[in-house]
């Protein structure tokens, strides 16, 4: 069992997918990185320009205009309004920072975990999040909220507000970690400069492929160990393999 930060214990099962959802969203895959003994202290050039050269590439290659009708948008507009979300108003994640780099926006400089996740978001143009370990109780799923899910402050809000029920979340012990499936993480977990231990996510759903997310997964793998000199494991979680164990 890995320690995190000399004082508690990594959760054992780090991901555990809720049956129900695969009977709803079939074909779901998701990739799951956990990394430890991270540096997150320092910015990286690098990924720096590589985030560039994408910004460059999505505003040659479509409008915003026309990102509606894109396969992996659309799929997840699909999705959130299947459990009562409106896309017009909940943009999924990647939706979200393609909208940013359409409308002339280059992407902030968070810190190096957050800068590598985003660069594969727009590389992929898929959802991607993470959380800092330390600060999850218990294991972490991904299922539907429930009728008296707990308050829970997201990133950019002022007040808590509890889930819809039925709307899709993962969670701990303590509350929900992000709302809307990959809407918007709580500020409780997010990722920062002194974050050693975390997990991070890459979700695909059809017509996204399971190779598709291998690829992504494997990518952000190797930035993470090349950039945050951090030890990592991988594996992709489906329906015949629906929790990973550290």
């Amino acid at each position: 069992i890995y320690k995190d930060l000399g004082i508690r214990a990594i959760p054992r099962k780090v991901n555990i997918l809720d049956p129900k959802i695969f009977e709803k969203y079939q074909g779901l895959n998701i990739g799951i990185i956990v990394a430890r003994d991270i540096d997150n202290s320092k910015t990286e050039s690098e990924l720096a320009g590589l985030t560039r050269t994408q910004e460059q590439r999505i505003r040659a290659e479509f409008t915003v205009e026309t990102l509606n009708e894109l396969p992996n948008i659309n799929v997840w507009r699909k999705t959130y309004s299947s459990f009562g979300a409106k896309p017009k108003d909940h943009k999924s994640s990647v939706e979200n920072i393609y909208r940013v780099v359409l409308n002339g926006i280059n992407l902030k400089s968070i810190n190096t975990l957050v800068d590598a996740y985003n660069f594969i978001s727009l590389k992929h143009m898929l959802p991607v999040g993470g959380e800092d370990l330390a600060k999850i109780e218990g294991d972490i799923h991904l299922t539907f909220a429930g009728e008296s899910e707990p308050a829970v402050l997201l990133l950019g809000d002022k007040d808590p507000r509890p889930p819809h029920v039925e709307e899709v979340v993962y969670k701990d012990d303590i509350s929900a970690i992000c709302r809307r499936w990959n809407w918007r993480e709580a500020d409780r977990t997010k990722l920062m400069e002194n974050t050693k231990n975390c997990v991070l996510v890459i979700e695909g759903l059809p017509p996204i492929t399971r190779q598709q997310v291998e690829s992504a997964t494997n990518e952000l793998k190797d930035l993470v160990e090349k950039y945050c000199r951090a030890k990592t494991t991988a594996v992709i979680l489906d329906e015949t393999n629906p929790e990973c164990e550290l």
